[in-house]
């Protein structure tokens, strides 16, 4: 089966002949909510390219805390920084919304990689994207109020799927967040109050993206510019 490279902004930056080098070794996979792609610390084997769903890269402490650091989408990949040699994980990499993902082995990858200057560029550009991310989440989970950190997440998941209903219950945005459910219950009913979204059983709808956007803090544009950047053509420069 071929996968449609047009679903992945990594992939269809390439050139055909880049992707030639990765086609022939690309599978489709089913992502399912709540699969751990890699584990923390974890040797690298597979690259997830995500076609559509949303993946959570997720720092575990010894004590079994967990707080999510960044995500990753249509935009990005899972496990790219392989491609440049030997890699472990540096999070854990679970699948917060299902959907699919094109996967090929870090043995394949590593081997394209080699061959295409333009493979090797793209890594590092998204190498340095993904790492502002969690950067900007650190410094966001730091000195921003929790309701400005909840508009600016959910954002982000909206921006890597096509359906303002999103299936997250509010222990699970808790957890991500790094706070207390009860602190969560009491912001999204806020957030309800005002219109910007509505939450019933497990679903989060997103009624108004304008005000939610205004409500996020500076940390939203900040990773979506750092990500755009990854295939503006002045990156090419």
């Amino acid at each position: 089966m071929s996968v449609d490279r047009r679903a992945n902004r990594l992939l269809m930056a390439l050139d055909g002949d880049d992707f030639a080098l990765l086609s022939p070794h690309l599978k489709e996979v089913s992502l399912r909510q709540g699969q751990i792609l890699q584990e923390q610390e974890a040797l690298v084997e597979e690259v997830y390219f995500p076609l559509n769903g949303v993946i959570s890269l997720i720092s575990v402490m010894e004590g079994g805390e967990l707080v999510e650091t960044a995500t990753v989408g249509r935009e990005g990949a899972v496990g790219a920084f392989a491609g440049l040699g030997s890699w472990h994980a540096f999070s854990r990499a679970s699948v917060q919304l299902p959907g699919t993902a094109a996967a090929i082995s870090v043995v394949h990858f590593q081997a394209a990689a080699r061959q295409s200057a333009r493979i090797r560029d793209l890594i590092l550009r998204y190498k340095e994207a993904l790492l502002a991310q969690v950067q900007q989440t650190a410094v966001c989970n730091a000195l921003h109020q929790i309701e400005a950190r909840l508009a600016r997440w959910l954002l982000q998941i909206l921006d890597r799927v096509d359906d303002p209903k999103l299936p997250l219950t509010q222990d699970f945005m808790a957890q991500m967040l790094g706070a207390r459910r009860s602190t969560v219950t009491v912001i999204a009913g806020k957030l309800q109050e005002l219109g910007l979204i509505r939450y019933h059983r497990g679903h989060v709808v997103v009624l108004d993206r304008a005000r939610l956007e205004q409500t996020a803090c500076e940390c939203y544009a900040a990773v979506r510019r750092r990500t755009d950047a990854v295939f503006t053509p002045a990156a090419d420069a």
